[in-house]
């Protein structure tokens, strides 16, 4: 075809029939294709070339539904209006799945106002001007949710042929992050929750990019006189200015502290026992943890667990402070526990202190501090410690790192043995160790957003961390349809949407539960973001 032709046949678009004569003839083809084949071929080689030309296939079917949509769609509701007249038909690429698809569209121009009109077809299809269908784009961000933004690219080309570039992926995720806040706050409560609900609350840090580095990052690229790669990496050396050597116990990691709460209930059954985790979800922010407090708070009410509730809601934390002051003013009613493990580990710390690691005295001395734990002789325990702390000389150089392990642990437990009455949670069989969270810490932020090598601005992780805790959820599919109906409301009304969003949203600073109001200044001492 010249190129005066695929001029032309981009303005002018082709009749159903030229479009199910080339789908019948690729049809043959491919029979053709299959039949014909020689042993010598072999298995791989028909297969790759068979993947080809069935996507070839495919696009030419969605072609032909795209321009019998077109002309069957009725446009007089508009026109009859008196405030739309046609414009030209245009045509237009939207990369699928199976690749690149051209289709042709009317523009209703709006009267008195040039410039301004829209496209029926895409508005009835709900399709965005990203350019992309939108299984590309659900598949594009779940992948990116999962693995980095390049490897992404890399899956999905090995799957499709094709793939969406790097930038455009993240560019989506900004755009459907920017959704999932409000999908999480309209999502309705959920069916068969049990009889106490659990909230377990921690945080983990991500490395975050520095002011230096970002300004390295964006400043001008330099004009290379050699292309090859090798040339290139050499001359960036030459160009780096000296790092500063860093000192015995300093961190690079820059970290941000991200807050993770999950939530599940505990139904009892005939045993006696609770059971579950029923409908656990885990959530997380860089915002303030004022801000995931109120999340927590207004989630439990939707599930049935408002602040003046008869039925039981338990929360278990670690040795922060601010969690229990901030959790306690808008659970008033609730029981809290201090992870034991936590606690297990400080004593094994301090057991270290008096005996050799790894030695029988250790573990028995452990064993019995830990014992006092489970019994319900907390009291007993701090008065051991106390007349430990007596035995030791508070001028002696070899009791000084004794003694002060002993008193770092006092000063860890006595605030905190409202949280200590482990032999009653355990009879109640609630829960007293935070695994759960702790491996959501793990799994939701190590292994995605803590790699070797990631240094992250936080407002562009934000939109990354709330759609990975959806699809971690389970919710993805329910997530992306209520999405799609909200681009298509948008479109109905006259909006052009792009989900595609280049730069990334500000970080939440206040919730929007208006219980938590008489709280706010008295937890606003908690909002500990900066940087670790």
């Amino acid at each position: 075809m010249s190129k005066v032709d695929r001029v032309a046949a981009r303005k002018c678009p082709p009749s159903m029939e030229e479009i199910r004569a080339r789908i019948q003839a690729q049809v043959v083809n491919i029979t053709d294709f299959c039949i014909r084949r020689e042993a010598e071929d072999g298995f791989f080689i028909v297969e790759k070339q068979l993947r080809s030309k069935i996507s070839e296939l495919a696009c030419m079917f969605f072609q032909l539904f795209l321009l019998s949509f077109h002309e069957r769609l009725d446009y007089s509701k508009w026109l009859e209006t008196g405030l739309y007249y046609q414009g030209e038909v245009v045509s237009r690429k939207i990369k699928t799945i199976y690749g690149e698809v051209r289709y042709f569209r009317q523009y209703l121009i709006k009267k008195g106002r040039k410039g301004e009109g829209f496209y029926p077809l895409d508005m009835a299809l709900g399709l965005t001007g990203d350019g992309f269908s939108p299984m590309v784009m659900s598949l594009a961000t779940k992948l990116a949710c999962r693995v980095s933004f390049g490897v992404s690219v890399i899956l999905f080309k090995c799957f499709y042929g094709w793939s969406p570039s790097s930038e455009a992926i993240e560019a989506l995720v900004l755009g459907m992050g920017r959704d999932a806040s409000t999908y999480m706050e309209e999502m309705p409560g959920y069916s068969g929750e049990g009889e106490i609900l659990v909230i377990e609350v921690d945080g983990k840090a991500t490395p975050t990019a520095r002011e230096d580095e970002l300004k390295k990052r964006r400043r001008k690229k330099e004009k290379q006189t050699c292309c090859c790669q090798r040339h290139r990496s050499k001359n960036r050396r030459q160009c780096r200015c000296k790092r500063k050597r860093r000192k015995k116990g300093d961190k690079s990691k820059n970290g941000r502290s991200i807050t993770l709460v999950v939530m599940y209930t505990l139904e009892k059954g005939e045993d006696g026992k609770l059971h579950g985790p029923v409908n656990k979800k885990v959530w997380g922010s860089y915002a303030p943890r004022k801000v995931m407090f109120e999340w927590a708070r207004e989630q439990a009410t939707k599930r049935g667990f408002p602040p003046d509730t008869g039925k039981g809601v338990h929360i278990v934390i670690d040795g922060e402070k601010c969690l229990y002051d901030g959790l306690s003013k808008l659970f008033p009613n609730a029981s809290f526990a201090l992870d034991i493990r936590h606690l297990e580990e400080k004593i094994w710390g301090l057991g270290c202190q008096f005996h050799k690691e790894g030695s029988e005295e250790l573990a028995q001395w452990v064993e019995e501090k830990i014992e006092l734990l489970y019994t319900g002789r907390v009291a007993e325990l701090l008065g051991e410690l106390k007349r430990l702390k007596i035995s030791l000389s508070a001028r002696a150089k070899r009791d000084r790192s004794k003694r002060e392990a002993v008193s770092n642990l006092l000063k860890y437990m006595e605030p905190r043995q409202e949280m200590m009455h482990y032999q009653k949670l355990i009879e109640q069989d609630l829960v007293i160790a935070s695994g759960i969270v702790e491996g959501a810490a793990r799994y939701v932020v190590g292994e995605r957003m803590d790699c070797s090598g990631m240094r992250w601005i936080p407002e562009r992780a934000e939109a990354l961390l709330r759609l990975r805790c959806i699809e971690l959820n389970g919710d993805w599919d329910d997530f992306f349809a209520w999405g799609y109906a909200e681009w298509m409301e948008r479109m109905i009304q006259g909006e052009k949407v792009i989900v595609r969003q280049e730069k990334p949203d500000q970080l939440p600073t206040s919730g929007r539960v208006s219980a938590s109001d008489q709280f706010q200044g008295e937890y606003d001492q908690y909002d500990d973001v900066a940087n670790l």
